[in-house]
């Protein structure tokens, strides 16, 4: 075998190498962007402002009427606005892909769905009054994704998971 063959044959060696490398820190550089996106998203809902208004509208019947909603006072219109930003911008960053859904749908999901279903009525009608039918668009978006996959019925985390065991070798 002359020289130069030898040498074609480690450059394509070196190609190869090159090609799996490359890939290889496309996914490290994918999983740590995740990773650092999960934990974004659990900073943005361990503050005091996020438990206050989840307190306050958890317990709302499903479909609020409006004027029930805004009896309550300045307080459930705080929380409804604090809320319904959070998750407008999740929404949104699910959507440009910066979030990945799954991961939304697992850390805050069943929230989301839920106060959507509370906070429905009065975003409705807020469109409506201030000729404003963007508010909360893709907080609204984000819910139905939610439920279309299920997520208001599905079986529990500790009740699906509970025989995981942690992988050896973490």
């Amino acid at each position: 075998m002359e020289l130069s063959q030898v040498a074609q044959i480690l450059g394509g060696v070196a190609v190869v190498v090159a090609l799996v490398f490359g890939m290889v820190q496309i996914r490290q550089y994918r999983q740590q962007r995740h990773d650092a996106a999960a934990i974004e998203l659990m900073r943005s809902l361990q503050d005091r402002e996020f438990t206050h208004a989840f307190r306050l509208l958890y317990p709302l019947p499903i479909d609020c009427p409006v004027e029930d909603f805004r009896a309550l006072g300045d307080d459930y219109e705080e929380a409804a606005l604090a809320m319904g930003t959070r998750f407008e911008t999740m929404g949104l960053l699910v959507y440009r892909g910066s979030l990945p859904l799954p991961l939304v749908e697992e850390l805050i999901g069943g929230a989301v769905v839920l106060l959507w279903q509370r906070l429905r009525p009065w975003v409705e009608a807020h469109r409506v009054e201030q000729r404003h039918p963007l508010m909360f668009e893709w907080f609204q978006w984000l819910s139905e994704r939610l439920e279309e996959r299920g997520r208001p019925t599905q079986t529990p985390a500790y009740l699906r998971y509970r025989d995981w065991r942690e992988p050896r070798g973490r």
